[in-house]
């Protein structure tokens, strides 16, 4: 009798549940692997200069939460399939609903980009003297969505970074070669 639960349980547990304790156990440890990848690769590409170690420390922490955010949306989607979810309806549904927010957020996420890619890139940082068509002055903080920028007059400026399409960095120094 006893042995007759046991292979019972057994039988249970080495579908669904083992599947699903598999896919956790999986997603942590490409996560934990994947962060100290972002983590090594962008320590080799920040010199010892403190704003180039300020926006490896940035770019790192956006890399780490996009990367998160894929391997636990598929972890989900995974999970939910093992406990027998039809997936499809989900998927489509999501499809329409990305869609539709993204139509009405072009705004938000061209700024998120523009903030990206100004920091992968180098534009300007914290304490640079930069120059925009309308503002001009020290930028006090860089933010992925909004820079801040105090003008020469004392007015304090928020410029969204999608918005920013030409922009001049008076603190950059000419290289000698």
């Amino acid at each position: 009798m006893k042995n007759l639960t046991w292979h019972k349980f057994y039988d249970w547990f080495s579908g669904a549940p083992l599947h699903i304790i598999t896919i956790l156990a999986l997603a942590y440890l490409v996560s934990l692997i994947g962060s100290q990848g972002i983590k090594r690769w962008m320590k080799r590409l920040s010199t010892r200069s403190s704003h180039q170690i300020e926006r490896a420390i940035t770019v790192t922490s956006i890399l780490k939460s996009f990367m998160n955010a894929v391997i636990g949306l598929v972890s989900l989607a995974m999970v939910l399939g093992e406990l027998g979810l039809n997936l499809g309806p989900i998927i489509t549904s999501a499809g329409v609903l990305g869609v539709g927010i993204s139509l009405g957020s072009q705004t938000l996420i061209r700024d998120f980009l523009a903030g990206i890619f100004m920091l992968l890139e180098d534009q300007y940082g914290v304490g640079d003297d930069i120059s925009t068509l309308e503002v001009t002055g020290k930028v006090e903080s860089v933010g992925l969505r909004v820079t801040v920028v105090r003008a020469t007059d004392g007015t304090l400026w928020y410029l969204r970074n999608g918005e920013i399409t030409k922009l001049g960095n008076k603190s950059r120094k000419v290289s000698k070669k």
